[in-house]
């Protein structure tokens, strides 16, 4: 994994209170590590460890369903 990618993985260990899958690509959603509930919660840890601000426009699960492209898109 790539920094970006590990920092992602600890922050959503923490919102999740699960273990992270060490495949960057796995689906999140579909582990169970996360559901909607705690998309929210990652959302506004991904906001304040990567000074960014994501619009309601973009909370698609889809969009942040792996470590992945959680990191394409906090890189972009």
């Amino acid at each position: 994994m790539t920094p970006t990618q590990q920092k992602i993985a600890a922050l959503v260990a923490k919102v999740s209170n699960k273990p992270v899958p060490t495949d960057p690509e796995e689906s999140l959603f579909d582990s169970g590590i996360l559901d909607s509930f705690t998309l929210t919660d990652l959302v506004g840890e991904l906001e304040q460890a990567f000074g960014i601000k994501v619009p309601d426009n973009d909370l698609k699960p889809r969009r942040f369903d792996s470590i992945e492209r959680i990191a394409a898109y906090v890189e972009k």
